[in-house]
C-alpha cells in the first residue's frame, strides 16, 4: 500500500514538472495600449464673409446710486422694476453728525457776529477820539484792524453754515432721471459709507450690446455698420443693430477691440444683460488678415520654444510628432500660427505633457 502510495506521487510530480515545463514555453502575447488623443485639425481664421460673435445687452445708460454723505438709512423707497420719477426721494440718512456739525457750526456763526458787533462798537469809539485828539492813531488803526478781523470771521462761519446745510442735503437721495431700478444692495437700518452704492438705475432708451472682437477682423468693422443681433433667451426673434463705437486699442484682459452695437428696433422683451449673438457680414471686404490658428491649449513649451503634436497618418491610428512651431498674437480663437504648421493637419489638444514623440495614438 505505501509503495502504490509512493509511486502515484512520482507520477503527479512528473507530470507537474511536464506542464511547468510546457507553460513556459508558450510564449503570451501581450495586447499592445493605444492611447486615446483629441484631436482638431488646423484650419484658417479671418476671411469668412459671415461671423457671429457673442456679447451682453446692456442699457445704454446705468446709474450707480450713492449717498455723499455716511451714515445709518432711515427711508429706502426702492424695489426691483419700479418706476421712479426724476427728484423722487428714493433714501434717507439719519444725518445724525451731519446736524451736530450744523448745530456747532450756528454756535460758531452766533460767536462770529458777537465779536463783530462788539469790534464795530469799539471802533466807533476809538474814531470818536481820535477825532477829537484823545486818542493816538495806533490805537485807531488797531481798532480798525480788530474788526475786518471779525469781519473775515463772521463770513467765514456763513460758509460754514451753508457747508453744513449741504451735508444735511447729502444725506438724501433723489432719483437724478426718470429711470427704472435694476438694483438694490442695501437694506434699511444699514450703516453706509460715502459712496458706496445702494442700488444701480436703467435711465436708458435704448439697448446697447457691447462685445469684444478678434484682430483678424476688426478692420473690417466700421461705425455705422449694420448687424444682425439674437437673443438665445428669444427663441425665434432677430433684431437689427448698427455699430456705434469701434475701439481703436485692444483690451489687455481679453486681447480683443471692443466694440459697442445699438440695438435699432428694441423691444421690452430684452432685458439687459442678456447674452447676445451679434452677426457680421463682411461681404467682399479684404481689410482684414487671413490666417492660420490653434487653439492655447495644444501648444506646449520647451527649451527650443513653443510646439504642438502633429498627427500623421490617415485613419483612426497615428503617430504624434513634436513640431516646433512660430506664435503670433493670442485672441480668443487661439494663438496665430506664423510658421511649421499647414491647414488640414491634425493637433493634439489634450495631456501634451504625457505625449511621447513618435507615440502611437488613436483619435478621440
Amino acid at each position: 500500500m505505501n509503495n502504490f502510495k509512493t509511486i502515484n506521487y512520482k507520477i503527479m510530480c512528473l507530470l507537474a514538472v511536464i506542464l511547468v515545463s510546457s507553460c513556459s514555453e508558450k510564449k503570451v502575447e501581450e495586447k499592445k495600449a493605444i492611447r486615446p488623443v483629441k484631436f482638431e485639425t488646423v484650419s484658417y481664421l479671418g476671411g469668412e464673409k459671415v461671423r457671429t460673435f457673442s456679447g451682453a445687452a446692456k442699457t445704454d445708460k446705468i446709474i450707480n446710486l450713492s449717498f455723499r454723505n455716511s451714515g445709518i438709512i432711515t427711508k429706502l423707497d426702492m424695489k426691483l422694476g419700479q418706476k421712479v420719477k426724476k427728484g423722487q426721494l428714493l433714501a434717507q440718512l439719519d444725518n445724525v453728525q451731519s446736524r451736530l456739525n450744523y448745530e456747532s457750526s450756528i454756535e460758531s456763526l452766533n460767536s462770529a457776529e458777537s465779536q463783530m458787533n462788539t469790534s464795530k462798537l469799539n471802533l466807533n469809539r476809538v474814531r470818536s477820539l481820535y477825532e477829537k485828539g484823545s486818542s493816538a492813531l495806533s490805537d485807531y488803526e488797531a481798532a480798525k484792524n480788530s474788526y475786518l478781523t471779525a469781519v473775515a470771521s463772521f463770513e467765514s462761519a456763513k460758509r460754514s453754515v451753508a457747508i453744513q446745510q449741504e451735508q444735511i442735503r447729502y444725506g438724501y437721495l433723489y432719483a437724478p432721471e426718470n429711470s427704472v431700478i435694476a438694483e438694490v444692495s442695501t437694506e434699511i437700518d444699514e450703516n453706509v459709507s460715502v459712496g458706496q452704492v445702494i442700488g444701480v438705475l436703467n435711465a436708458g432708451t435704448q439697448m446697447e450690446i457691447k462685445l469684444g472682437l478678434p484682430e483678424s477682423v476688426i478692420n473690417g468693422v466700421s461705425q455705422n455698420m449694420a448687424v444682425k443681433v439674437d437673443f438665445s433667451a428669444i427663441k425665434g426673434e432677430q433684431f437689427e443693430g448698427v455699430v456705434t463705437e469701434v475701439s481703436p486699442a485692444v483690451d489687455t484682459n481679453t486681447s480683443t477691440y471692443p466694440i459697442k452695437i445699438t440695438v435699432t428696433n428694441p423691444s421690452s422683451k430684452i432685458k439687459s444683460g442678456m447674452a447676445a449673438n451679434v452677426t457680421f457680414d463682411f461681404g467682399d471686404n479684404n481689410d482684414f488678415e487671413k490666417f492660420l490658428v490653434v487653439p492655447a491649449k495644444a501648444v506646449g513649451e520647451d527649451d527650443k520654444g513653443q510646439f504642438v503634436f502633429v498627427i500623421e497618418g490617415e485613419g483612426e491610428i497615428g503617430k504624434v510628432k513634436k513640431t516646433h512651431i512660430q506664435l503670433g498674437n493670442l485672441s480668443s480663437d487661439g494663438f496665430e500660427v506664423k510658421s511649421g504648421l499647414e491647414k488640414g493637419q491634425r493637433i493634439a489638444t489634450a495631456g501634451l505633457q504625457t505625449l511621447l514623440d513618435g507615440q502611437e495614438v488613436k483619435l478621440n
